[in-house]
């Protein structure tokens, strides 16, 4: 417990720094953090980090998180979509040179994963860029739902939610930490508004977004379960990798998008 807080605080004396420059700083800090988490699923597969195929999946990952960036310098007739259908085509033709010693389920693997991992990281610039208020209504949604769920599971948690993919996590937890977030969220938004909407309809979409962010949860701890490890990677001590830190922010921020906060 000890180490995991020693590095939260400081990921945290790092990170909100970024946040609050905001620009070029996201930008790049959105990359790094996206190229890493690419990379954990390319251990978890047990493929090489360096290799053309992971360097093919990684530009496809910044392709997607940096968009802006690659519709300056693309020629006109390369938008941004054909480059990455161009990148998905490469990944399969290596199928065939590499006689499926590089299979299809690889490509399709790393092509889910970079748009997975890219359009989370995407929509981070997006939200931050939107505003910083906005930015953190994110932030605490995620961070006070996986803290009230880890607290109040460990309390009073007596049902499980999904014991064949994270065996840990309780309904209690769950409901607990949606319920803590929905409260500490509620006050925030009466302070800074989000979006067009009234207080109220912020507040049960907080709901739906805390909801949202659980799933992401989920969906990594199966990914984890699949592929037989405890953790996505070792970059932060007591907390794992980047895919665990970010799991339910990388389905969170799109949907900042879709409801129309970002």
């Amino acid at each position: 417990m000890r180490q995991r807080v020693i590095t939260a605080v400081i990921a945290l004396i790092i990170f909100i720094p970024i946040i609050i420059a905001g620009g070029v700083w996201v930008d790049v800090a959105a990359s790094v953090l996206g190229l890493i988490a690419l990379s954990e699923i390319l251990v978890m597969r047990k493929k090489l980090v360096v290799s053309w195929e992971a360097v093919l999946s990684g530009i496809t990952v910044l392709l997607i998180i940096l968009p802006d960036f690659w519709h300056n310098i693309l020629p006109g007739k390369l938008d941004l979509k054909f480059v990455v259908y161009c990148v998905v085509v490469l990944l399969l033709m290596y199928t065939v040179f590499s006689k499926n010693r590089f299979s299809f389920d690889d490509a399709a693997v790393l092509t889910t994963g970079a748009i997975y991992i890219g359009v989370g990281f995407h929509y981070f610039i997006v939200a931050d860029a939107a505003s910083l208020t906005t930015i953190f209504f994110a932030l605490f949604t995620v961070w006070i739902t996986d803290s009230g769920a880890y607290m109040i599971g460990r309390k009073l948690g007596r049902h499980k939610l999904a014991p064949h993919i994270s065996p840990n996590k309780t309904w209690e937890g769950s409901i607990g930490g949606t319920l803590v977030a929905t409260i500490v969220v509620a006050i925030y938004v009466y302070f800074y508004p989000q979006g067009d909407y009234s207080w109220l309809v912020t507040v049960l979409l907080t709901i739906v977004l805390s909801l949202i962010g659980q799933i992401g949860d989920l969906v990594e701890s199966a990914l984890k379960r699949y592929y037989g490890v405890k953790d996505s990677g070792r970059i932060l001590p007591g907390h794992g990798g980047i895919l665990d830190r970010f799991d339910s922010l990388l389905l969170v921020l799109p949907a900042l998008h879709l409801l129309g906060f970002i």
